[in-house]
């Protein structure tokens, strides 16, 4: 069921003027959708991921609310925010795993296997992330677009509406940075 925007962003409001209720009204608002967000994040991963849909979000949720009072305008700004949180408990669950593994439990692998192995998986999240920040620092907006649409799954309006600027641009950038992505991560 899909909330109202204006009562999410009314409910904002109370939340940033300290209101624990509103808080909480929020959250119940926007939950299924945040935990569509987990789930399609942990559909882009490796089968058998340790984290499940509802800790992602909680996990996402406890770090959003353990700050200060986030300076939130809308609902599609929180989703976005929630995405951008979710990435980042992705990325440093991905990167302990890789440091938990480095050398702990090797086993020699044919590389006609191991080759397979690599057309077989998943986007790499670490490497993903870091090509990303690189854009991020030659072409900010065009990283937002693709946290909000990749990460927030926003639609293209919705993108749009948070950055404040037309459809048109959104898809623009998000072509743009599709392609830079796409070369970055053949590269590496």
């Amino acid at each position: 069921m899909r909330d109202n925007s204006a009562s999410v962003t009314e409910l904002l409001t109370r939340w940033r003027d300290g209101d624990t209720e509103a808080q909480q009204l929020v959250v119940s608002l926007v939950y299924d959708e945040l935990r569509g967000l987990a789930q399609g994040y942990l559909n882009q991963e490796r089968s058998g991921h340790t984290l499940q849909p509802t800790a992602l979000v909680h996990e996402a949720y406890m770090r959003l609310v353990g700050e200060k009072t986030p300076d939130i305008s809308n609902r599609a700004h929180l989703l976005g925010v929630a995405a951008r949180l979710m990435r980042q408990i992705l990325v440093n669950h991905a990167v302990a795993r890789k440091t938990d593994r480095r050398g702990n439990g090797w086993k020699r692998v044919p590389i006609g296997a191991a080759v397979d192995l690599l057309e077989e998986r998943a986007i790499d999240l670490v490497t993903f992330d870091e090509a990303l920040s690189r854009l991020a620092k030659i072409d900010s907006r065009q990283a937002e677009v693709v946290e909000l649409r990749f990460f927030g799954g926003m639609t293209v309006e919705e993108t749009a509406e948070k950055l404040g600027v037309s459809p048109r641009t959104v898809v623009s950038e998000w072509t743009m940075a599709r392609a830079w992505l796409r070369k970055e991560m053949t590269v590496l």
